[in-house]
């Protein structure tokens, strides 16, 4: 698979040889050829912060025992915080059983999330939660 930086080289030099393309009849063709680009480089851009299940659980890891004092009704700390804010939806909302959820204050949980600056959309599916 490319790096960041080579995907980057390579699309460049792939546009600048495109602009040939603009003259005349070849129009059509660049405005196809560039709307390919365009979806290359997002469905790129999406995948590259995909993360394997491996990585999502050494983040849980993390965050679990960064927050643990949130348990307890403690104030977070700044490395908690700091995962709160950097941790993947998609690496915990799948582990949010029923089960754990039954054991979650919903409104504190959002309380302790958004005091660490991140933000939680209202009616957001995370798991078997949902927040207010």
């Amino acid at each position: 698979m490319f790096s960041k930086t080579n995907r980057s080289d390579t699309v460049a030099k792939f546009v600048s040889n495109m602009e040939g393309l603009k003259r005349g009849k070849a129009r059509a063709t660049y405005s196809i050829i560039m709307h390919l680009v365009l979806i290359i480089l997002l469905w790129f851009a999406s995948s590259a912060g995909a993360l394997t299940p491996e990585e999502c659980k050494v983040e849980r890891r993390i965050l679990v025992n960064a927050c643990k004092p949130v348990i307890l009704r403690q104030p977070p700390s700044p490395f908690c915080c700091e995962r709160v804010r950097i941790t993947h939806a998609e690496c915990v909302c799948p582990v949010i059983t029923p089960k754990l959820a039954s054991l979650v204050d919903v409104n504190y949980a959002v309380k302790v999330i958004q005091g660490c600056g991140r933000p939680v959309p209202r009616h957001f599916k995370c798991g078997s939660i949902t927040t207010p």
